[in-house]
């Protein structure tokens, strides 16, 4: 099987199984969304969701969380892995959005990394979500998930080799929704320590199951 028939199988599955494929993350504008995907780093956005309502209660806006100070805005974030550094990336991220950006969430890579607690992967959640931009965030799930079935090769050993390749072959218009359907497969179906293969609609193309789990089986 090629490349190009790998892909195209797995693209084809899901536009049937998960055609409307986003986010789990709850946010009703960009400014909480940016807020939720610092938050979600290294934790689940499960977690994350448990926690933003009262932060959105208390700051609604960009403007009144550039206001905040480290001891108000800490006991809203304590629960949530790395509080002291996210309290300090929110704060600062909103300060940089008010004196940078006129109080707007930018929209492009470029201008969102320059913000404190944004790097290139929440950048790429952000622009993919919000402005359905053709990029590709990578994060823990979609590393194993994109090299496990094979849909990047062996050399792509680090976060941002993998986005490249993903994103030079699979076609533009799907690049926003695969994005999280490689999560959500990662998340619920091709998890980390122990794959659910039995229950995966993707075993006929996939690289670990043809190689490690049917010629296990078969011994």
């Amino acid at each position: 099987m090629t490349r190009k028939q790998r892909y195209q199988f797995v693209i084809e599955y899901f536009e049937k199984h998960n055609p409307d494929a986003e986010t789990e993350l709850i946010y009703d504008d960009p400014y909480q969304l940016l807020v939720a995907v610092i938050l979600s780093a290294q934790c689940t956005d499960r977690r994350v969701n448990m926690t933003t309502p009262a932060i959105f209660e208390k700051y609604p806006d960009v403007r009144s969380l550039s206001k905040a100070s480290f001891g108000e805005l800490f006991p809203f974030i304590k629960s949530i892995s790395y509080p002291n550094n996210k309290t300090k990336h929110l704060i600062g991220m909103a300060n940089a959005v008010i004196e940078k950006f006129d109080g707007k969430i930018p929209m492009t890579i470029e201008e969102l990394i320059q913000l404190p607690g944004v790097g290139r992967k929440t950048a790429n959640v952000i622009t993919s979500v919000i402005d359905r931009q053709p990029n590709m965030a990578v994060d823990t799930h979609v590393f194993r998930v994109s090299k496990r079935i094979g849909l990047v090769s062996g050399a792509a050993s680090t976060p941002l080799a993998v986005e490249k390749e993903l994103i030079s072959n699979i076609p533009q218009q799907y690049v926003h929704k695969a994005h999280h359907w490689l999560i959500l497969h990662g998340r619920y179906i091709c998890t980390a320590r122990i794959p659910r293969c039995e229950v995966c609609g993707l075993k006929p193309v996939c690289k670990f199951f043809q190689t490690k789990v049917k010629v296990k089986s078969n011994n």
